[in-house]
């Protein structure tokens, strides 16, 4: 249709020819699933040639941004915009070997074990040996089983709460003495389990003090990471909302990081643990 010598002398390279390609004959249902594979036998093509024998996947998300009413495009919350949320897996080297495009309003896991496990399974009849590497929007125990049955090694970032604090609760006391120039990072590894899981597993703690900060930073949201005096006063003082009001009720809406009654608790718990400055 696009390159035939037939008709050549019509302009096989028109606008209109071309788009007609794309909408008519590469959008057909039954061509999705091959232009889904297209990258990733490319990519083994360079994987036959050389390929580490332990193979480390990463899974991410991101946005795109649409203008106007997209068909399945929804506001996001988080990205504070009219989007796609589409999900995307990579390589250790950064080839992307899979991505799904996803309305703009689902759940940043939606649909990661049909992106990830034929992956997986891929490497392992390949006879290599597979990590998995995620943030916090992929901390789900159904995850970790599938995971563990593959005999999958993983590192998924999981949200801070007040149990896990209590665990490392000797590390979030700010060090003794003139503060270092230098970032002072503390580690510490142990087993804890969550209510929404089977099983104990293995958790393993970052600390860091920073010169000029007035808290340390461990694995926390990233809602609450920042912890100048500046941001201090503007996630808990400081609080944007609108008030509507109608014949009956009056509706609040306040901002998504609005302060709620346990992260204010949680702070107020760590602001006890800080030394007093000395001299």
């Amino acid at each position: 249709m696009i390159g035939s010598e037939k008709i050549w002398e019509r302009g096989a390279a028109l606008t209109s020819r071309l788009q007609s390609f794309e909408t008519d004959m590469l959008a057909g249902e039954e061509n999705f699933a091959a232009l889904a594979r297209i990258n990733r036998e490319l990519i083994a093509k360079a994987e036959a040639v050389a390929s580490p024998q332990r193979v480390t996947l990463d899974m991410d998300l991101t946005e795109i941004p649409v203008c106007g009413q997209q068909e399945q495009s929804a506001y996001n919350g988080h990205f504070e915009s009219t989007c796609y949320h589409p999900l995307l897996l990579f390589n250790r080297e950064g080839d992307c070997l899979a991505a799904e495009l996803r309305p703009g309003n689902v759940h940043s896991a939606d649909g990661l074990e049909q992106l990830l496990l034929p992956e997986i399974e891929r490497q392992l009849r390949l006879g290599k040996e597979v990590v998995f590497r995620a943030d916090s929007a992929f901390d789900k125990p159904e995850i970790y089983e599938a995971l563990e049955r593959r005999g999958v090694k993983y590192a998924i970032r999981i949200p801070a709460n007040d149990s896990l604090e209590r665990d490392i609760a000797e590390l979030l006391t700010r060090p003794v003495g003139r503060p270092s120039r230098k970032p002072v990072v503390w580690y510490k590894s142990f087993l804890s389990q969550a209510e929404s899981w089977t099983k104990a597993r293995r958790v393993v703690a970052k600390v860091e003090f920073h010169c000029g900060e007035l808290f340390p930073r461990p694995a926390l949201l990233r809602r609450v990471e920042k912890r100048s005096l500046t941001s201090l006063q503007e996630r808990l003082v400081k609080t944007g909302g609108r008030l509507i009001t109608s014949a009956r009720y009056f509706w609040l809406l306040l901002a998504e990081s609005h302060l709620t009654r346990r992260l204010f608790g949680s702070r107020v718990r760590r602001i006890a643990t800080l030394e007093a400055p000395s001299g």
